[in-house]
C-alpha cells in the first residue's frame, strides 16, 4: 500500500462521528446500512451523515450501491485488510509481534 493511500485512509478515520458510522457500517458487512438506519442508530443529521458518508467513500473505506430508492453502504474489505498488513509490516523488525491468538486466527483463515 502506497503511504498516500494510507494517509488519505487514516485521515478519513481521524473524527470521532466519521468513525463511528464506519465501524457501524464495518458491523454490518455485506449486508450494508441506509443512510437511515445509520441516522436512527447514531442520532447524527442527515447533511452532516452525507458528508461524512462522502469521505468514506472518496477514501474508498466504504462503497455504496443504488438498490431501488435506497442507498446501501457497505465496508471495503480489501482496504481495510491492506491498512492492517501496512500497520502491521515494519511492526517488531519484521517478527511477528501480534498475539498469538491472532496469529492463530489469521492462520485459520488462509490469509
Amino acid at each position: 500500500m502506497e503511504n498516500i493511500i494510507a494517509v488519505k485512509a487514516f485521515l478519513a478515520l481521524g473524527q470521532e462521528s466519521r468513525l463511528n458510522v464506519f465501524r457501524l457500517i464495518v458491523q454490518k458487512g455485506d449486508v450494508g446500512l441506509t443512510p437511515k438506519d445509520i441516522i436512527e442508530k447514531l442520532g447524527i443529521p442527515n447533511a452532516t451523515l452525507s458528508f461524512h458518508l462522502k469521505e468514506l467513500v472518496q477514501a474508498d473505506l466504504i462503497g455504496v450501491d443504488r438498490v431501488s430508492r435506497n442507498l446501501f453502504y457497505r465496508p471495503n474489505p480489501t482496504i481495510i485488510y491492506d491498512l492492517s498488513t501496512f500497520l502491521m509490516e515494519n511492526c517488531c523488525g519484521g517478527v511477528s509481534c501480534a498475539p498469538q491468538i491472532m496469529i492463530n486466527e489469521i492462520s485459520k483463515s488462509g490469509r
